[in-house]
C-alpha cells in the first residue's frame, strides 16, 4: 500500500494539515477529505515516487550500514571470507 500526502486545501489551517501530513491507503480507498486534527478540507498532494534506479543502493557499505547484512566473497573451495559486516571473518562447510 502507498503513502498518500494531504495538505489544507483552506486559508483556515492547523499546523498538522498546513505542512501536510502522510496517509497510508490501498490504491482503490477513498482519499481523504477532512483533517483528522482540526476537521478542515484537505487535498491530495501529487509529489515524485520514491524510486531507486541503477545499483547505487546495492554497494557493500550500504548493505553493512543501513541494513545489517554481512558479505562474504569466495576465498577458495567451501571457504568465504568477510568482505563487510559484524559476522565471522571465515566461513566453511568442513
Amino acid at each position: 500500500m502507498p503513502f498518500y500526502t494531504y495538505q489544507c486545501a483552506t486559508d483556515e489551517c492547523c499546523e498538522y494539515c498546513q505542512a501536510g501530513f502522510d496517509v497510508l491507503q490501498r490504491m482503490s480507498a477513498q482519499p481523504v477529505e477532512r483533517c483528522p486534527e482540526c476537521g478542515n478540507l484537505v487535498k491530495k498532494v501529487i509529489s515524485a515516487p520514491n524510486v531507486v534506479a541503477g545499483k547505487a543502493h546495492l554497494t557493500t557499505d550500504k548493505a553493512a550500514q543501513k541494513g545489517g547484512f554481512t558479505k562474504y566473497k569466495r576465498a577458495g573451495k567451501g571457504v568465504y571470507e568477510k568482505v563487510t559486516g559484524s559476522g565471522p571473518k571465515y566461513i566453511s562447510g568442513d
